[in-house]
């Protein structure tokens, strides 16, 4: 990875995380809006902005473009630490509500199939 794709990477990985950071916080999202897919998509870009500092890190020379990119990643991946835990009791929060939601749906159902029997 050249110097060049290296800065070019950590600028998309911090564009996502930025987007990222916007769509989950949690005073701005309701858990239903919250996919699988947003947490695989955070992955992959941690993944690949680690693979780039590990790259980085050979190089011997400076660069303070390269530097104020991976200070902003590491700004970000704070920011999204601090609110992930409460995301997470959140979403266990709406797990358990659908949960219960299932289980009167299904009760509900029970009883209109008993009741139509005795009609």
């Amino acid at each position: 990875m050249t110097p060049a794709n290296a800065l070019a990477t950590l600028r998309q990985v911090n564009e996502h995380l930025r987007s990222t950071l916007i769509h989950l916080h949690p005073e701005q999202t309701h858990c239903s809006a919250v996919r699988p897919q947003d947490f695989s998509d955070l992955l992959g870009h941690l993944l690949l902005a680690s693979e780039c500092l590990r790259r980085r890190l050979h190089d011997s020379e400076p660069d303070a473009m390269f530097e104020n990119e991976a200070l902003e990643y590491r700004s970000n991946l704070e920011k999204l630490q601090s609110f992930l835990p409460d995301l997470h009791g959140r979403l266990l929060a709406e797990k358990s509500r659908l949960n219960t939601a299932q289980n009167h749906v299904a009760a509900t159902a029970a009883w209109a199939t008993a009741n139509q029997k005795t009609l």
